[in-house]
């Protein structure tokens, strides 16, 4: 089975991005593409501005911080969480990318080779295959080097990979419609 979604991404190098936040925007970025996705012609931030909002440190974002921040800017009506590679594939299924970091240093794997050490990228699609779980992400691109789809093992990157979801929360939803 293979699930992909067409979303535009968008490098952390971009002329866009502050360049003092740039070397460190892979995390808003992220959430940006994101929101973007889920939010076509009505997402209010840019990506300097959401690297302020979510807390961007020069060290990047914590898991922590993106979630709690970003549940303050979207309100109660968006469920934020971390998530199991599961539930990132049912999120998928229901057409919702899903944030992805890569981090071998805070997870105490400094000495295996991963396709990324330290990375927050949005998840855009998986492919199951008989020995694998094939990752399909857009990378955020690089200096002089726009964002690019790419495959990764999940296999060869679980030890170090977290998953966020940013989704509507439909349950908050529908009993706020059965009230009003």
């Amino acid at each position: 089975m293979r699930i992909q979604l067409e979303l535009q991404g968008l490098s952390q190098f971009d002329r866009s991005i502050k360049i003092q936040y740039q070397k460190s925007a892979c995390g808003p970025v992220t959430a940006l593409t994101i929101l973007r996705y889920l939010m076509p012609n009505s997402c209010p931030y840019d990506a300097s501005r959401l690297y302020r909002l979510l807390g961007g440190t020069r060290i990047g974002l914590f898991t922590w911080r993106l979630k709690r921040n970003l549940r303050k800017l979207l309100g109660p009506n968006w469920d934020i969480d971390t998530c199991s590679m599961d539930e990132a594939k049912e999120e998928l299924r229901a057409g919702r990318p899903v944030a992805c970091k890569f981090d071998r240093y805070f997870s105490f794997h400094w000495f295996s080779s991963y396709d990324f050490s330290y990375h927050w990228v949005p998840l855009i699609g998986f492919e199951e295959k008989e020995n694998d779980l094939t990752l399909i992400i857009h990378d955020n691109g690089g200096r002089n080097r726009p964002s690019r789809i790419r495959q990764i093992s999940y296999e060869k990157n679980k030890g170090i990979l977290t998953f966020v979801k940013i989704s509507p929360n439909t349950k908050k939803f529908e009993l706020l419609t059965m009230l009003v």
